[in-house]
């Protein structure tokens, strides 16, 4: 059951880092496995094998930071790359089915240690308020209603959105489409989603610049529209509008409408009521006019990157592994291998059914992680 899905974890590793210490890589793996039976950090794991601890973190510092980024990224892609080849060749209606595009969006954790990197205030929209914690930008395929994750990055300092975070996301999708395209895979057929956080006309045009034709970006309240010779603020427009009732291909009451803008001059505004009570709405940055569908098509997929976060966060609990200074990298390899780990047994027939939350409990319940290292790792779990 676990053979095929550690081998290809191997034969990555092998094929893309030849020079690195397999032994170090099998600790990577054996804490990225510890999290389907509960050990969600080195410390808890050593406890339990009555092993001591500082082993795990020696080898565990032995990566550069260099290379844990770019394992991270590679293996990121790889999975995403088994998922795109197949459906890349085929017709609209089926990419369009599988429901393919890049959701871009940053998560706050929580952090008050003060050799943690990256530890900055940020505004967190979990609690609503400015704390103090890392803030992680991600970029994430979504396919088939899957999270696949392509781009993982930490904000390196504070800054305002449309600068500091535009130029490491350009930076990001750069590097992104130099991978996939080693893969033979054009990453910029597909449509981006964006929140408001990230809008500024010099975004879109780097955008463009890059390849990048369908983006779609959430609006702010607070930008100005002028829409049949009438000028209000979009939060003004939201209840003035009226919203049409459902229909094919939109499951929400919604409007779709040309307007201007003085900073991003003529585009297509989407407006739509997601409850009884709040309404939003979407600007077209594409390079095209789309219709209503098409836009809520590709923006219905955004939240699977929210539903990604609170798995990381839930399921495979980021917090717990505070590792100090360019750890922060390794700890996140660590918890990503994990993901991928449950996700690729996810799409084996036996587990197909069921949840992360399942599987795990599943295995938990009829497999012995000691015998398991035994089996699958160098004795004694590689550290010795």
């Amino acid at each position: 059951m676990w053979q095929q899905e550690l081998i290809w974890f191997f034969a990555i590793f092998h094929q893309e880092f030849r020079k690195n210490n397999p032994i170090a890589f099998e600790v990577l793996m054996v804490l990225a496995i510890a999290h389907v039976f509960g050990f969600y950090n080195p410390k808890q794991l050593a406890d339990f094998l009555d092993l001591p601890h500082q082993k795990f973190y020696a080898e565990l510092k032995d990566w550069s930071v260099y290379h844990v980024k770019k394992m991270l990224l590679r293996f990121m892609v790889k999975q995403a790359a088994e998922k795109l080849k197949p459906a890349m060749n085929k017709s609209a209606a089926t990419w369009s089915r599988a429901g393919m595009s890049l959701s871009i969006d940053n998560s706050v954790m929580d952090r008050f240690g003060k050799l943690i990197r990256c530890a900055y205030s940020w505004y967190s929209g979990r609690y609503h308020k400015v704390i103090r914690g890392q803030d992680l930008l991600g970029i994430v395929l979504t396919i088939h209603h899957l999270a696949l994750p392509l781009h993982l990055l930490f904000c390196p300092k504070q800054g305002r959105y449309h600068t500091k975070k535009a130029d490491l996301l350009i930076f990001m999708l750069t590097q992104l489409k130099a991978e996939f395209h080693r893969e033979g895979i054009d990453i910029t057929q597909l449509p981006l989603t964006l929140d408001s956080g990230y809008v500024s006309q010099e975004l879109r045009v780097r955008l463009h610049r890059l390849g990048f034709s369908q983006i779609i970006i959430a609006g702010k309240g607070n930008y100005v529209f002028t829409i049949d010779h009438q000028k209000w603020d979009a939060a003004t427009w939201k209840k003035v509008l009226m919203l049409e009732e459902p229909k094919w291909g939109i499951d929400v009451p919604s409007c779709r409408i040309q307007g201007h803008s003085p900073t991003f001059g003529s585009l297509i505004l989407f407006f739509f009521r997601k409850s009884t009570t709040r309404s939003y709405y979407l600007m077209n940055f594409s390079q095209s006019s789309m219709r209503g569908a098409e836009i809520w098509h590709i923006w219905k997929q955004h939240h699977v990157i929210e539903c990604f976060w609170k798995i990381m966060k839930s399921i495979f609990h980021m917090r717990s592994m505070q590792l100090q200074d360019d750890g922060l990298y390794t700890a996140l390899l660590i918890k990503v291998f994990a993901y991928l780990l449950v996700l690729r047994l996810q799409a084996q027939g036996a587990f197909s059914k069921l949840t992360m939350t399942e599987i795990m409990r599943k295995l938990r319940r009829e497999e012995d992680l000691r015998e398991f290292l035994a089996t699958h790792f160098h004795a004694p779990f590689s550290i010795g």
